[in-house]
């Protein structure tokens, strides 16, 4: 991955060019003939809009050299990219900007001089941006990468509690009412959850997004949207749970970095972590539901390795801004996960693979382990299902059939369940 260009800050504008950036709201300087020289050509763009960030990529056929600027009064992000010259692709950006993004109100594009191409983002808040360039991988060639995270990101812990609405949605007889709440109705069938002093924070975590569409099934279903489909429908069975609340990693489509999946975790303080994929082989006929949990000695087989080297790769697909990323966090999830969290983790791993058995064949019969960046938070149990296989057609079809979906939420939360009946969780400082 090469490394990003270093970004060019101008603090102080000139009155002048303060004055042209402004007049008339219009960016068209002027548009010249094409240069002699070949000049790159945009293959591609694509907006993902998110509440975390908005991350806007141009595919190209070689590497850019850009530069960019925050203009203020109102905000807006400047940004030249030498060697293009406009064409219909890159003017369809401006149609790609939908009136919900949550930070860009608009964007300009204009011929700024020759081999120049500028754009301007409208924005509608303060932002911080990360402009980078990825080398090309898998089905794509160059991205030029630009990033949007707002100055001010909302609190974690305050989101999660104002989205979750799980006391309003429970009947009324099901609201906590004192220290020691009821527990979920009565079923002889499914496990109990046992009384609790403190709510338990689940953290959903659907594999892959934006510009990682994970594996594809030969009927093309993509599992970044199979398992989105299933962490949602889990989430609004936690949510109806008296003494859990849970929070998605993504609830869109745009992508999420490892580690930064695992920090989200961690900011809310939660009880148990579980990602959700969709497995694929270069054989359709590979088929089962499979659970992991992290190994400190290796993968439980080949195949486990392959498959954590697979998902490990995901954010050189999704594309991370190495120089942005937190070296020391993701020293710390490399280094302190601890056996501890280990065995908590086998443990909640037999328990939704039991579950999971009784709706779809298991691809084995044992749960495996093998070193996933995802599970690698020292304090939180972490396991990664494998709804079934993606590349396996009959599979496919149940991936994206909605009762399937329905029965895997269901057997995900009875594992759950049965986890904490038989491991409850310790106290902290979250009181219901």
């Amino acid at each position: 991955m090469s490394r990003p260009t270093a970004f060019r800050t101008k603090p102080v504008i000139s009155k002048t060019r303060r004055t042209v950036l402004k007049a008339g709201g219009t960016l068209l300087l002027s548009v010249f003939a094409p240069s002699a020289s070949h000049a790159a050509q945009i293959l591609a763009v694509r907006v993902w809009p998110a509440e975390d960030y908005t991350r806007v990529t141009l595919e190209n056929d070689t590497n850019l050299k850009t530069s960019h600027f925050i203009v203020k009064n109102p905000e807006r992000l400047v940004v030249d990219i030498e060697g293009i010259d406009l064409n219909p692709t890159l003017k369809s950006l401006v149609a790609k900007i939908q009136s919900n993004d949550p930070y860009i109100r608009q964007v300009r594009v204009g011929q700024n001089r020759p081999n120049v191409v500028r754009l301007v983002f409208d924005l509608k808040e303060e932002i911080k941006p990360q402009v980078f360039m990825l080398k090309p991988i898998g089905e794509y060639q160059h991205r030029l990468i630009f990033d949007l995270y707002p100055v001010n990101p909302p609190d974690p812990i305050t989101a999660l509690i104002e989205k979750g609405q799980w006391l309003k949605e429970l009947p009324a007889e099901s609201k906590p009412q004192h220290s020691e709440p009821p527990i979920a109705k009565a079923d002889p069938r499914e496990p109990k959850l046992p009384q609790l002093t403190r709510m338990i924070t689940i953290a959903l975590d659907p594999g892959h997004g934006g510009e990682d569409p994970g594996a594809v099934g030969r009927g093309g279903s993509r599992e970044k949207d199979v398992v989105l489909a299933i962490a949602k429908r889990l989430k609004a069975r936690i949510e109806e749970q008296p003494n859990m609340r849970v929070m998605l990693t993504r609830d869109a489509d745009y992508f999420v970095p490892l580690h930064v999946r695992v920090q989200k975790a961690r900011k809310v303080q939660a009880d148990l972590f579980v990602s959700i994929h969709a497995d694929a082989w270069v054989e359709p006929t590979a088929r089962g539901s499979s659970v992991f949990a992290l190994s400190e000695k290796g993968a439980s087989s080949t195949a486990a390795r392959w498959l954590a080297n697979k998902e490990n790769a995901a954010d050189l697909i999704g594309g991370v801004n190495i120089k942005g990323r937190d070296r020391q966090l993701a020293g710390v999830l490399l280094d302190l996960s601890t056996t501890a969290q280990i065995n908590d983790s086998m443990k909640l791993a037999k328990a939704v693979l039991g579950e999971i058995g009784g709706i779809n064949r298991l691809h084995k019969n044992g749960v495996e382990q093998a070193g996933f960046a995802v599970l690698k938070a020292p304090d939180i149990p972490s396991i990664l299902v494998e709804t079934a296989f993606i590349s396996n057609p009959e599979e496919e079809a149940k991936l994206t059939d909605d009762n399937y979906q329905d029965q895997m939420a269901d057997a995900m939360l009875k594992g759950i369940k049965k986890y904490f009946s038989q491991n409850p969780p310790l106290a902290k400082n979250r009181m219901t």
